[in-house]
Parts: C-alpha cells; sequence; structure tokens
C-alpha cells in the first residue's frame, strides 16, 4: 500500500512537471516570419534580401530619388543610368548579358565612384556589393592573367581571379573597373566575353556568371571638354542646358572613339557623362559629410555644430573652377 501510494505521488509530481514544461514550450516557442526565411536564403545564395523582401517594380519606379540622396547634380547622369537599368529588368534585353553595362566619363571628384556605390545599395542592398579593380594595375600583359587566375602550376593558382573570384562568390553585384583606359588591349578581350555571354572561365575551369552583375568602367577621357563644357552654357536654362549636355556628350564620345575600338563602344548599353560640380554643388556635398561625421561624433558623445560660414569655407576650399 505504501508503494502504491508513493507511485501515484512520484506520478502526480511527473504530471505537474510536464505540464510545467509544456506550458514553458508555447511560451519559448518562436515563430519564424518571412524576414527569417529572406535572411537564411540570402545567406546560402548570394542574393541580397533587399530584392527579396521588396517588389523590384516599386523600387525601380522611385530609382532617382533614391540615388539623389547621396550624390548631388549630376541629374542628367541618374536619369540615363536609372532609365537604362529598368529597361533591363523590364527584359529588354539579352537575358544572357549582365544587367547593364556603362562606361562614367568625367573629371575626377564628381561623383563616378560614388554613383557606383549608391547603386549598388539600391540594387542589392549593400553598398558593399561592388567588387572594384584599379586598372591601371593591369597595363602589363602579364597582369593581364591575373583577371582569371593564375596558371596551373604558378603561384596564387589556388587563389583564383582577381575578377572572377569576387564576381563567384558575390555574383549579385556591382562590378567597378576604374580608369578603364589605362588597361591593356587583351582585358577589352575579356570583357567583351562578359558582355557577349554573361559568363567567364577562370583559370581552374569554374564557369563565372557575370548575368547578375553590373558592370561599370570609369574614364577620364574627354575630362577637358566636359571642364570647357562648364564655360559653355552646360549651366544655362533648363532648355539650353539639355542641348549643351548633349553637345557635350557627342564630343566627348568622339574622344571616346579615337581611344577604344568600336566591338568594345558598341557593347556598352550607355556611356554616361558627369558634368563639372558648381560651388553650390560641393556646398550641399560638404553638408552630407558633416551630417555623417557628426552621427560618429555622437557616437563619442561629441555634439558638432558647422556654421553657413564654415560650410561656405569647405566648399571654397573643395571647389576647383579648372
Amino acid at each position: 500500500a505504501q508503494l502504491r501510494d508513493k507511485e501515484k505521488k512520484l506520478e502526480a509530481e511527473l504530471q505537474k512537471v510536464k505540464e510545467k514544461w509544456e506550458t514553458g514550450k508555447r511560451i519559448n516557442k518562436m515563430e519564424v516570419t518571412e524576414e527569417d526565411i529572406a535572411e537564411i536564403v540570402s545567406s546560402w545564395t548570394g542574393i541580397p534580401v533587399f530584392s527579396l523582401k521588396e517588389e523590384e517594380a516599386q523600387k525601380l519606379l522611385r530609382m532617382e530619388e533614391e540615388l539623389h540622396k547621396r550624390i548631388i547634380g549630376q541629374d542628367e547622369a541618374i536619369i540615363s543610368i536609372s532609365r537604362a537599368i529598368r529597361r533591363a529588368r523590364a527584359g529588354i534585353k539579352n537575358p544572357k548579358r549582365p544587367i547593364g553595362s556603362f562606361i562614367f566619363l568625367g573629371p575626377t571628384g564628381v561623383g563616378k565612384t560614388e554613383l557606383a556605390r549608391s547603386l549598388a545599395e539600391f540594387l542589392f542592398g549593400d553598398e558593399n556589393a561592388m567588387v572594384s579593380l584599379d586598372m591601371s594595375e593591369y597595363m602589363e600583359k602579364f597582369a593581364v592573367s591575373r583577371l582569371v587566375g593564375a596558371p596551373p602550376g604558378y603561384v596564387g593558382y589556388e587563389e583564383g581571379g582577381q575578377l572572377t573570384e569576387k564576381v563567384r562568390r558575390k555574383p549579385y553585384s556591382v562590378v567597378l573597373l576604374d580608369e578603364i583606359e589605362k588597361a591593356h588591349p587583351d582585358v577589352f578581350n575579356i570583357l567583351l566575353q562578359i558582355f557577349e555571354d554573361g559568363r567567364l572561365t577562370d583559370s581552374q575551369g569554374r564557369v563565372v556568371d557575370f548575368k547578375n552583375a553590373v558592370i561599370i568602367m570609369t574614364s577620364n577621357v574627354g575630362a577637358t571638354l566636359i571642364k570647357k563644357g562648364t564655360t559653355l552654357g552646360f549651366r544655362g536654362t533648363s532648355e539650353t542646358e539639355e542641348m549643351s549636355y548633349k553637345e557635350i556628350k557627342e564630343k566627348v564620345t568622339g574622344e571616346l572613339n579615337k581611344t577604344f575600338r568600336p566591338e568594345f563602344l558598341n557593347r556598352i548599353d550607355e556611356i554616361i557623362v558627369f558634368k563639372s560640380l558648381t560651388r553650390e554643388e560641393i556646398k550641399k556635398i560638404a553638408d552630407l559629410m558633416l551630417k555623417e561625421v557628426k552621427k560618429l561624433l555622437e557616437e563619442q558623445k561629441v555634439d558638432l555644430e558647422a556654421t553657413e560660414k564654415a560650410k561656405e569655407l569647405l566648399a571654397k576650399a573643395g571647389y576647383d573652377p579648372n
């Protein structure tokens, strides 16, 4: 009888423990959201979460507005690239080719690289979704092989190509080729294959897909003409400005034709000309940068206030009319 009583008591205690455990299990039950699934799929595939969670059509409609949050001026450049990207995403392009291929022309410091970063953030949700290569490092013939990787038996073979390996690991990205005019002629043979087929085979025989990448090449070709254009009505009335922009673009394109082969230029989706910045635009850029510095200082519990006079001084120091 004592054993039965003890057994019943233990069963009752066990039931209480079970009930307590079941209650705790219900309370601590985690709910998996769409965002959680998007994060996991993103980590597996390399597709940015931003692309998975928002309708692309809605995003593309406000492209100019979003890019202008970081880019001051350069209205024509932003309109041109936005239209080209929308055309590509609407399916009005060869599906085998990259999303878009562009040449950014303009003087140093007018926003070519910053627009590439902004485009990476807008399209792929992260400005670090960008593969950047300085083409002045590929001026010699022997350096060209580094793009796809060293041949078998050579030092660096296992590391992969400096272009192919980065894109293989990050297929959804903006590929920025800086100062493209300095590259060896053999580099353009590689680029032609990317523009035409949307893929490239590295030294280890792996096929790297460029169909989800945007290719941007920057160049200073025609920079002198663009600077001269500033004094030739580049900033008149909206009608005059549009006319002069077209004229400058035609002249700069003429310079481009003297520098690059026709078969290369014919595969470019859009040639985009960046105009020189005005002092007022430089002031707005200084204001943006001051806001970034202010945020960083706030983390250190330091408050920064810049007067209009200080901003004018910064704009004056950063403005070079020549």
